[in-house]
This record gives structure tokens, sequence and C-alpha cells, in this order.
């Protein structure tokens, strides 16, 4: 267990005589007077500096001034996890007395990190437990003004959430002041969500990628160069062929849609995944492999979507949804699946304001106090009905089949079993939505006994089925009926022969039709769903990699 003192040394370490002096050879020396602004929110690029002596405070700019968040002394170091991504500083640095500072570069930076333990343990240990007390403490230079009932205010408060995005958030309906701040920034309430980057650049109802963009989440993809894997998808499997091909000294480019995690990044908290015994929320865990991909050197490119892959030329080429491409020797494909849309007209109207695909602490600040539904007889389903029941008044768990034994793990069972706030409905599903622009009434019926039940229920957790991402591929590899992809053993000498297979050789374990492309996770079809085998398949599938990258 870590003590809370403890956790503040592991936070805001302080290096001795001689681990600086191991450290100069990768900086440089100088000194800065009293007042000098060492980086500022909003600059990119940035390194680390080391105080040798004097002090430096970190604040955090906001519209009604600065917060002050901590100030460094002698041995103590600045940054937190945007620099290894590259992205903008979301603090200043000022100089509060004259200082003796090592400044080592974000190159230099990463190359200690990546070959030397001692102080990779000491840099990453500090700069993750930095980026968890912004998200708690600090506004970060974002600001959202938006309505619990916009289904986009939820949308972008759930990517950056999702993206561990520090930011403030203010509600029409609930916070003062709100006039004034359209005034001032010359919007208006039928603008929202505003999404307001550094406390000047206004956004109106922005998508996820304009935000990336808005926010520096990227730095710049280089279109001439040749990876040597692109990963499609940064869920657990995807993170994984980033985290073991970068370590292993492949130039890795990740892109994601939307955030690290995938569905699993939505799951309140995973107990059964292996050496985390008290369990660990979806978003720690894939905020961890994300750091630790970037720790290696793979490129992870947030709401950046491939919308075509051009299997015809190699090196493959893959279109991007901004217009621009990238080409790499190989492709991993691990875009996962989305969960299945209930079959009901009027669906679409209630999406992000009463109906929602995943249970995260946005979603569960919603519906504090209400009665919620969730749909659905996966882990998934089971982990949300869980950690809902702790926010809600009541939580109704609705499965179309007549018991959970086959379909949820056992210890979410008993979970489900035991809590008072939670009622089984089996061979139940939802028959009707109704309300005036946000969802008011679910009418739902039993399909054994053809009774229908209508409750003044605003909340629904849909998280049945699975649909593959795997429209962008157009018929490039071979799928299933379902449209998942068909790789390995589960290609027939009848797929390889209609797919013109040019090898002498067999497909490899996770390798599709189309030599050097590998599916991975629940984009494959007869996957495990669970993310312990999502992230054995990512780590395998660069073992092959390696073996189709030397033929």
């Amino acid at each position: 267990m870590i003590l809370p003192d403890q956790q503040n040394s592991q936070m805001f370490p302080t290096l001795g005589a001689s681990q600086i002096e191991r450290l100069s050879s990768y900086g440089t020396r100088r000194h800065a007077g009293v007042g000098e602004i060492l980086f500022d929110q909003g600059d990119v690029g940035l390194g680390s500096a080391i105080v040798i002596s004097g002090r430096v405070e970190i604040v955090s700019p906001t519209c009604a001034g600065e917060t002050l968040i901590t100030t460094h002394g002698p041995g103590e170091l600045t940054g937190e996890v945007s620099i290894l991504a590259g992205r903008r500083s979301l603090v200043r640095g000022r100089v509060t007395e004259p200082s003796e500072l090592l400044e080592i570069s974000r190159a230099n930076l990463l190359r200690i990190i990546q070959t030397d333990p001692e102080f990779s343990e000491i840099f990453l240990r500090a700069f993750i437990l930095r980026r968890v007390a912004l998200i708690a403490k600090s506004p970060g230079d974002a600001l959202i003004v938006g309505s619990s009932h916009s289904g986009d205010t939820l949308r972008l408060r759930a990517f950056l959430t999702r993206n561990g995005h520090p930011h403030m958030y203010l509600d029409v309906e609930k916070d003062s002041g709100i006039q004034e701040l359209f005034d001032h920034f010359q919007v208006r309430l039928d603008e929202i969500p505003i999404l307001i980057c550094r406390g000047s650049k206004v956004l109106r109802n922005p998508t996820n990628a304009e935000a990336a963009v808005c926010l520096g989440f990227n730095s710049e993809i280089d279109d001439a160069l040749v990876y040597d894997m692109i990963v499609v998808g940064a869920g657990p499997a995807g993170l994984a062929s980033a985290v073991y091909g970068a370590s292993e000294g492949l130039n890795v480019l990740v892109l994601e849609s939307n955030a690290p995690g995938g569905q699993a990044g939505s799951s309140s908290l995973i107990e059964n995944y292996l050496g985390f015994p008290t369990g660990i929320s979806g978003q720690e865990l894939s905020g961890r492999a994300f750091v630790q991909s970037q720790k290696f050197g793979a490129h992870v490119a947030i709401a950046r979507t491939a919308t075509r892959l051009n299997c015809a030329v190699h090196p493959f080429s893959l279109d991007l949804d901004d217009g621009g491409s990238v080409r790499g020797r190989t492709v991993v494909v691990a875009s996962g699946a989305e969960y299945r849309k209930l079959p009901l007209d009027n669906l679409r109207q209630f999406e992000g304001n009463g109906v929602y695909y995943g249970a995260t602490y946005v979603e569960s600040k919603l519906c504090a106090g209400d009665d919620v539904v969730v749909v659905g007889g996966g882990n998934s389903a089971g982990q949300a009905a869980i950690f809902l029941s702790a926010h809600a008044k009541h939580v109704h768990l609705l499965v179309r089949g007549p018991a959970l034994a086959e379909t949820m793990s056992r210890y979410l069972i008993s979970r489900i079993e035991e809590s008072p706030q939670i009622t089984l409905r089996t061979c139940t599903e939802i028959e009707a939505l109704e309300g005036n622009g946000s969802l008011e009434r679910i009418c739902w019926r039993n399909t054994r006994t053809g009774a229908t039940e209508t409750h003044d229920i605003r909340h629904l957790f849909t998280m049945a089925g699975a649909c593959p991402n795997t429209a962008w591929l157009e018929g490039c590899i071979a799928l299933d009926d379902k449209g998942f992809i068909r790789s390995g053993a589960e290609l027939t000498p009848e797929h390889l022969r209609n797919a013109q297979w040019p090898l002498r050789r067999s497909p490899y374990l996770f390798e599709t039709s189309k030599p050097k492309v590998f599916a991975v996770g629940d984009v494959r079809c007869a996957s495990v769903k669970r993310v312990a085998s999502a992230v054995g398949e990512g780590s395998v599938a660069v073992q092959l990699v390696h073996k189709v990258l030397a033929e």
C-alpha cells in the first residue's frame, strides 16, 4: 500500500548529487533569473528541467488567474506524461529564485527512460502520478460549456476523460455566470457544447478530431515515412502490439479513432485480469499501456481514423479521415467491435441523451439517484450494473437469454445476485423508448410470457452483442458472415483461393487472407472476448510480424 507521504515523494522525487551527475551528460546546465518563464501552457516538444539550486513554481493559468500546483526545489524535476507524447504543456513553469538548472531535451529524456531502469522508474512513476493529480485538481487547459441534456456535450466530456485530459466543465442549467462567458467569447446557447482551449481559442460543438487538434493531442504523422507496423485500434490488443513492437525495435504507428482502451477502456473495474487482485479500471489499465507504448517510442495518433486499406500495393497504404494517408510494411488490425444497437426506430434521437454505450464516471454522474436499465449478458454489462448500483437508485439488468451462466463470469453473477440494488430480468427485451427530446420512459417485454411493462426511466445503458469495425476494409480481406476477420486456421483453402493467396506457405496464426496483414482482439472471428486474451494476441502478432518482415 502506498501511504500519502510515500506517494507524494514518488510524485515529487528528490534526486541526489550522484544521480544528477549521472544525468549531466544528457543535458545542459544554465542559470535562470527570477520571473523567467521556463515553459508556458501550450508549449510543445518540452523536455524536463532538474533544479540544481533555486526554485521553480508550477502554475495552472485560467481565465480567473493562476492556480499554484507545486514548487520544485533542489533535486526536483519538472514534467508529466505530456512530455512522452510531445503534447502541449498543460501548465506554466516560472523561476521564483535565482536558479541553476539541468535542462534535458525530450529526445534525451526518452533515451534515458528507454535505457536506464532506475531513472525510467523514477521519471515514469512521477509523471503518471502528476497526471492523475492534474485530472483530480487542475482545470487544465480546456473548458467545456454544455448541458447534461446534450448528447454532444456527453461525447466531448467522455472523449477528454477517456484520454486522461484535465478539463473544467460548466453546465448551462446549473452554473452561474454562463451568459457573461458567452458574451465574452461571442458564442450562443444553441452552439453548445463549447470547447475553450487555453483560455483563448473557441470551438463550437467540435468533433473529437477537432478537439484533439486544438488541445495538441498528436504530433504530426510523417506521411513520407514507411512504418514497419501500423496498428489500427488502441484497445488492449492494439496497445499490446504497440508495446511489444516498439520495445523490439520496430517503427510503430497506432491509429485510434477515439481513446486508448477500446470497449475495455470504459469498464469501471476489471477484477479477473492477471496480476491485479483488487481489480483495475479499464481506463487506468489502458492509460498505463498507452504510456508504456510511448516509453518505447511508438507513435500513437488519437482521433485519427483509418477509412480504407489499400491492400493492392506494398508497402500498404491506409487512407485517413482527414484526407491524408500513411504507409506500412505490415498492418495489425485491432479495430475491435462496437455494441449492437437496439432495433428501435427512434434510438438515434436518444443516443447520448438517455441512451449510453459506456458506464464511466461521466455517465454515472448523470444518473445519480435515478433508476437505470442495463441491457446485455456479458462481462461488460455485469461490470456496468455493479458500478452503476453504487450511484443509481436501482439497476434493472435485462438479458435476452434465460440465464447469465453461459455469457458472464461467475464472480460477476454472484455480485449481481447478492445486490439488493440490482434486479435481473431474464428473457426480456426492450420494446420501445419514449421521450420528448430526451429519454423519459422505457417499455420492455418478457419474451417467455409476452407481458410488457412501461417504467419512467431516463437512462439506458446498452452493452449487448458485438458489431465488428471492419467496414473500412472494403472486401480487402476475408470476413465471416458476421463481418469478423478470418485468420490463421479460420481460412479454408477456398477462402485462400478466392483471395488469391500468393505464397506457398499457409497463413500464420492471426494472419489474414492478405499476407502481412494480421487481425487481433475482438475484431477477429473466434477470438475469446477477454482483455487478457486480447493482450496475448497483440503480443504474439508482433513475433509473426518479425517473421514476415524477414521473408
